[in-house]
């Protein structure tokens, strides 16, 4: 008989509403999602680990990934860069969800631009379809993915949660730049205090 994957199951208030946070006990994320997509967050759950094949139990900050996520919110956006992920899907869809991780935070790219990072240039829906199964959003970033003439696409979590989310990697992101500037300036040029 096949173990019980148990996962540890948070849920954190968010400026876009409140956020579900699903860990594993080695500390991997497994899945993230908004409280109103409950109900497609245990399906996406059960597609790679079976209707049984796991059980959810009521944590506060399993390893830290709560926290994390709220630094994120709070602007410490390159923060999701680091958080460690454990995902089923087949090998395909990992290897989209891989690449979606490579798009730098503030940044966005088009399906078909995803499709060539993948070598697979022909298969823009496939990769439409596997940034749509993400079971990590957020922190697999499928929200940096828009339509070939700019247009903010679909997104599972809403359109108007998909722009906040852009703005808000592209201020922390812009902020960050400026933070390290001022940190990296030649010694002759830095600033009076």
């Amino acid at each position: 008989m096949k173990e019980v994957l148990h996962l540890l199951l948070d849920r954190l208030d968010t400026p876009t509403g409140e956020m579900l946070i699903v860990a594993d006990r080695d500390g991997n994320l497994r899945a993230i999602d908004w409280a109103e997509h409950e109900a497609r967050m245990r399906r996406f759950l059960s597609l790679h680990y079976g209707q049984t094949g796991f059980c959810f139990e009521p944590t506060r900050n399993p390893s830290g990934l709560t926290g994390a996520i709220n630094r994120y919110f709070a602007g410490e956006v390159q923060i999701i860069d680091t958080l460690p992920v454990q995902t089923g899907g087949t090998p395909f869809q990992r290897s989209v969800w891989r690449a979606l991780r490579e798009i730098p935070c503030g940044a966005t790219v088009s399906y078909a631009q995803l499709a060539q990072r993948i070598g697979r240039s022909y298969a823009v829906r496939a990769v439409g379809l596997a940034n749509g199964s993400n079971p990590v959003p957020v922190v697999i970033p499928c929200h940096r993915v828009i339509g070939s003439n700019g247009s903010l696409t679909g997104y599972g979590g809403g359109v108007e949660r998909k722009r906040w989310l852009l703005e808000h990697e592209k201020k922390g992101a812009q902020h960050q730049e400026n933070i390290s500037g001022r940190n990296h300036k030649p010694a002759d040029k830095e600033e009076k205090t």
